[in-house]
């Protein structure tokens, strides 16, 4: 085994390798940028690097910065995790020839299964039913829109180099293909350095489900079962499960089988994933997407239902260890499910979100866990992926799992950054999830359903109930409080009259609130009675939670609000509807514009948003450039309507 493993990675993954290494005796050094000097996976390590500044393409995307972190503190290994260079053959070689065990796939393996044509040649040659689409490496975007004709609409742009659906784009109208090929290849530079394409047919209302591999390099290769994937956001996984309840023991065997054949074509070693899209009406019919070359987010449920540590096989499969299991080995046990807690605001469209870890309980327990890579203080930025931490549960059986992992949610305080914790508790509750009904589209179509955009009465009492609280004089020296300035509301022979503050929470209206009488402010909370119910609200400052959900309560100051940027809000005004950074700028001041056309994108957390012209008019106000970082809600541009500006011309 190693003696000091370097972790090319930061957040809960990071923290989650080294707990692995510290339970073997492995010394663990973690890097980091100047963005997360602070951070959980730095403080947990037994030694830490800096490596660059906060942006990702000079910390940790930089090679040169990583093999020089190694060579400082006399690592033998690296582990890359999952994301930045997790799948990048070059990085892999670089390893090799400094030295170092890269603990994943050989280079060529990573290469080729990280090129999605080659890919899904190579496993077909191997007897495994692939995906229809395009062919060939390279396509222009011409090519591209041919084939996406020839295939029939809808089709599924892909990067060729990714994972994790970053850059996948669903195309229903031929008209949208330019625009979606050009968007797809940004941010597929922006997250794997590689704007290569292809396009697939779409698959409708399908399930997506991935089978765990392990693999030694003495040629032994084993499956650890499968996971279900199929409830998505954006092509992203949101929640995971292991076994599916859609497959019988046949067609969980042959899926199991096509992925050792997969994992063998490519000359694998290490743990990987398979990845298959099923149709719900037919299981038999299942088809090769891609394989991950790496570790996988939801690699929890696997190892609860296993029993394996999969970071520890690893390691030791990267030291030259053989498999000490074959397949007829593999025993499962119970049911296991996995929510991800992302950086995100539902009501807003899930659109990222950040700010300061200001209060944090995370949930434990029986048949809880949670990998994560938050602590109180922790700032959360635009730069990196959204995912915060994530929360699973096993039980005996699904139900029991499902039930658990709602109430780990519920308990769950993340104060300070909006996130969609409860989102997750409520999609777990819907009928069709508890019932196993379950594809790739259900999220989307459900979650209008499953945000709420009305902030609870409660929660602007209780916002009240902490605002009051605040006014409360401090007792002197001696322990006396000057009865006149408690702000109680008492007067002479009359009622008393409790203070009003104006309130807001970020996009609604402000209203006006009393704090309840009779409301205690505690420590850790804030106990509101109304209507016969007692609710119970975990806050730091203006923010409140329960259940997972959070508010941003803050005062409200008409005037200041109608002397700022609000006294220039309106239907004509563009605002950054995320902290991020505008990556392209398509018109100047003084342009016309259509309605509808795209003036500006905004990126944050990998995810492009389109800032589109609210309605045809000329641009008469350009607040920002091409690189610049933008607040929430900060102005972009101001976009006059036609006979508007006609009218002042």
């Amino acid at each position: 085994m190693f003696s000091t493993v370097l972790v090319a990675n930061r957040g809960e993954i990071a923290v989650r390798v080294v707990r692995t290494l510290r339970a073997l005796a492995v010394r663990s050094v973690a890097v980091y940028s100047d963005a997360d000097a602070g951070a959980r996976h730095v403080r947990e390590a037994d030694t830490a690097v800096r490596i660059g500044p906060a942006p990702a393409a000079h910390s940790y995307l930089s090679v040169p910065a990583l093999l020089e972190a190694a060579r400082r503190t006399g690592a033998e290994a690296v582990h890359p995790g999952y994301g930045f260079l997790a799948e990048n053959a070059g990085f892999a070689r670089a390893c090799a020839e400094a030295g170092l065990v890269f603990i994943g796939p050989p280079a060529p393996a990573i290469a080729l299964m990280g090129d999605k044509i080659r890919a899904k040649e190579t496993v077909a040659a191997a007897g495994v039913p692939v995906v229809p689409g395009s062919s060939g490496s390279g396509l222009t975007d011409g090519q591209l829109v041919g084939a996406a004709r020839a295939i029939g609409m809808p089709v599924l742009l892909k990067p060729s180099a990714g994972g994790g659906g970053k850059g996948m784009r669903l195309v229903h109208d031929e008209a949208l293909l330019a625009d979606e090929i050009a968007a797809a290849r940004r941010e597929a530079t922006a997250s794997f350095g590689d704007d290569t394409l292809l396009v697939e047919r779409w698959i409708e209302r399908p399930r997506h489900i991935e089978i765990q591999v392990l693999a030694d390099g003495h040629g032994g290769v084993v499956h650890l079962g499968e996971r279900e994937c199929s409830l998505q956001r954006r092509h992203q996984k949101i929640v995971e499960e292991a076994p599916s309840v859609l497959l019988d023991p046949a067609t969980r065997a042959a899926m199991g089988e096509a992925a050792v054949r997969a994992a063998r074509s490519c000359g694998y070693t290490g743990a990987g994933t398979v990845e298959f899209i099923v149709p719900g009406g037919d299981p038999s019919a299942y088809c090769f997407m891609e394989m991950n070359t790496r570790l996988q987010v939801e690699h929890p449920v696997t190892e609860l239902v296993t029993g394996i540590d999969l970071v520890e096989w690893q390691l030791r499969v990267a030291a030259g260890e053989r498999l000490p299991f074959a397949q007829e080995d593999i025993s499962f046990s119970g049911h296991a499910v996995e929510a991800r807690v992302c950086a995100e605001d539902p009501v807003r469209g899930f659109l990222p979100s950040g700010g300061t870890v200001l209060a944090l309980r995370e949930p434990s327990g029986d048949g809880v866990r949670t990998d994560s890579g938050l602590s109180e203080g922790a700032e959360v930025g635009s730069l990196y992926d959204p995912m915060l931490s994530k929360v699973i549960a096993h039980g005996p059986d699904r139900e029991t799992a499902l039930r658990r992992l709602r109430a780990a949610l519920a308990d769950t305080v993340i104060l300070g950054v909006p996130t969609n914790a409860g989102f997750l508790r409520r999609l777990l509750a819907h009928p069709a999830v508890v019932a196993g009904e379950l594809d790739t589209g259900l999220v989307e179509r459900e979650a209008d359903g499953l945000v709420d955009p009305e902030v609870p009465e409660e929660v602007y009492a209780a916002a009240a109930a902490v605002r009051g609280d605040a006014l409360a004089p401090v007792p002197d020296a001696s322990g006396w409080t000057d009865p006149f300035s408690v702000p109680n509301g008492w007067r002479t022979g009359g009622v008393p009259v409790l203070p009003s503050f104006p309130l807001r929470v970020p996009g609604r209206e402000p209203v006006v609130r009393q704090a309840p009488p009779g409301a205690v402010v505690a420590p850790d909370g804030v106990s509101v009675a109304l209507d016969g119910l007692t609710h119970r609200f975990h806050r730091s400052g203006a923010w409140l939670g329960r259940d997972g959900d959070t508010w941003h309560v803050q005062d409200h100051d008409p005037v200041a609000a109608a002397l700022g940027g609000a006294a220039r809000a309106g239907a004509d005004t563009l605002a950054a509807p995320m902290p991020g950074t505008v990556t392209v700028v398509k018109v100047a001041v003084g342009d016309d514009v259509e309605a509808g056309q795209s003036l500006l994108v905004v990126e944050a957390m990998k995810m492009e948003h389109v800032i589109s012209a609210p309605h045809a008019g000329t641009v008469t106000e350009l607040d920002v450039t091409a690189g610049a970082t933008v607040a929430m809600d900060q102005i972009l541009a101001v976009v006059t309507p036609a006979a508007a500006s006609g009218e002042h011309a």
